[in-house]
């Protein structure tokens, strides 16, 4: 599992870098999309997540989700097309959960992608994400994650 700067990325999935998010495949072909630790270790103090609704639409580049700090709103934007068909609707309640555990059950939503081969082609694969995510936190002055404790 890739360590960049104390920030934890795991080897199984994909990201999109800039946008701060993975991607899993699940076994019935839908993808399962969460923001990274990178990206909680940015925002620092969250206050709320709250992820699309499913049995809506969404197009590339468009929120899954918005989340709130105690400076900022900002919005999860994903890399694909496709139709949301669960969301993390615990979030709304326990918005730590995203915190605490971004890659199991702080997920956001699930989709069912229009292309996934195209999408999955602009995603960097876990083994090969050191290298990007290390030249994003030297442009953004971010020193990394805070060591757990």
């Amino acid at each position: 599992m890739p360590v960049v700067r104390g920030c934890f990325l795991p080897d199984e999935l994909l990201y999109d870098v800039e946008n701060q998010l993975w991607y899993r495949r699940l076994a019935d072909g839908l993808i399962e999309i969460g923001m990274t630790s990178v990206a909680l270790a940015m925002a620092a103090d969250l206050v709320a997540v709250t992820p699309k609704r499913p049995n809506r639409r969404i197009e590339g580049g468009q929120a899954c989700a918005v989340v709130e700090t105690g400076k900022m709103v900002s919005a999860a934007r994903i890399a694909c097309s496709g139709f949301v068909e669960r969301s993390n609707e615990a979030l709304l309640a326990e918005p730590q959960l995203v915190s605490s555990d971004p890659y199991g059950d702080g997920w956001l939503i699930v989709l069912r992608p229009d292309d996934w081969p195209a999408a999955e082609a602009k995603l960097v694969p876990g083994s090969e994400v050191a290298k990007p995510y290390e030249a994003k936190m030297r442009r953004e002055r971010f020193p990394g994650c805070a060591p757990p404790g």
